[in-house]
């Protein structure tokens, strides 16, 4: 399966040139040069999920400067990403540097710790992922990354699970739990998505997780801004506070 993976990302390399042409013209409209950066990311992580698969890969971030192209690889095991002495990280920067057409050290690649893997969906679909090829029935493996999510302070989950499950017909399996919202601009804040394929005996099953952030005004686990429709509920003001006197309630005022 290893060797496909590598056969199929050779191929995918073959095909995917337009990036190269783009970037070997001096001059390239803002949209080409938009289009161009899209590929490149698309590319870029479509490769480091396969390599880094097993060592929590929970996506990544291209980063310009004038000097050099900084590549961060968020991941929850970082040391395996690094590999001993920094072998592996380096070997993926001849990678990259090669396949994009960098000049020498012009790119960097870095590893950062994933600040809590619990929220992150790409993380928890990949565990899961590990976990059906691992031969665990679907629903406790499902029940187990809900769980997880909900536990390290998730607003809301939701797992989905479509394939060929139990015999030959095909069937989507849907677990939830908390709250979620599916429209809105919010949506694009608040909600971290991520899809895998497993390719199982019986074919290929599809996993899709969806994690709602709960608010945090730090923005440290969750989004600064607010949700529009969330209504805050204060204390009310005491008589001595305000200067207005309290409504008398149970019985007539005498006159």
């Amino acid at each position: 399966a290893h060797s496909r993976a590598h056969a199929s990302y050779a191929r995918a390399c073959r095909c995917c040139t337009f990036f190269d042409i783009t970037m070997s013209t001096t001059n390239i409209s803002k949209k080409r040069k938009f289009v161009a950066d899209g590929v490149f990311f698309a590319e870029l992580n479509e490769m480091l999920v396969r390599e880094l698969a097993e060592d929590g890969y929970s996506g990544v971030e291209v980063r310009v400067t004038p000097m050099r192209t900084e590549i961060i690889i968020r991941a929850t095991r970082t040391q395996s990403v690094l590999g001993e002495k920094g072998r592996r990280i380096r070997e993926l920067t001849s990678l990259v540097q090669k396949r994009f057409g960098f000049a020498e050290g012009s790119v960097e690649l870095y590893a950062e710790k994933v600040a809590n893997r619990g929220l992150c969906a790409i993380a928890q679909a990949e565990s899961l992922k590990y976990k059906l090829i691992g031969g665990l029935a679907v629903r406790r493996a499902c029940y187990g990354v809900l769980r997880f999510i909900m536990e390290n302070g998730a607003k809301g989950c939701e797992v989905v699970v479509s394939g060929k499950l139990r015999g030959q017909r095909g069937k989507a399996m849907k677990f939830k739990d908390g709250y979620m919202i599916s429209s809105g601009n919010p949506v694009r804040e608040y909600i971290d998505s991520s899809v895998r394929h497993v390719l199982l005996r019986q074919g290929c099953v599809g996993i899709k997780v969806k994690i709602m952030l709960d608010w945090d005004p730090k923005g440290r686990t969750g989004p600064k801004n607010p949700i529009p429709d969330m209504v805050t509920i204060h204390t009310p003001k005491d008589e001595d506070e305000s200067g207005v006197a309290k409504p008398f309630v149970g019985k007539e005022m005498e006159m």
